[in-house]
């Protein structure tokens, strides 16, 4: 898994959370989901919504949607 981390002007570094890395040493994190993975209980999938309520992505497995949003959703 590549993990992207984008640093702003003023410091601020952007990435996709994962465990696979110790972010705690950048400093105070403030975390903001870009997005909520749920299970739709009409369709029975898993789906990727935004922060503005759109679905994004659907699948049968969750562990498809986490890697969806790994390789979708990374700051650009």
């Amino acid at each position: 898994m590549n993990i992207n981390i984008s640093f702003q002007p003023d410091g601020t570094a952007l990435c996709l959370w994962t465990d696979a890395i110790s972010v705690h040493e950048l400093g105070r994190l403030q975390i903001t989901r870009a997005s909520s993975i749920e299970f739709n209980n009409t369709t029975q999938q898993w789906e990727v919504i935004d922060r503005k309520g759109r679905v994004r992505f659907i699948a049968k497995s969750r562990a498809a949607c986490l890697e969806w949003e790994h390789e979708n959703l990374q700051p650009e």
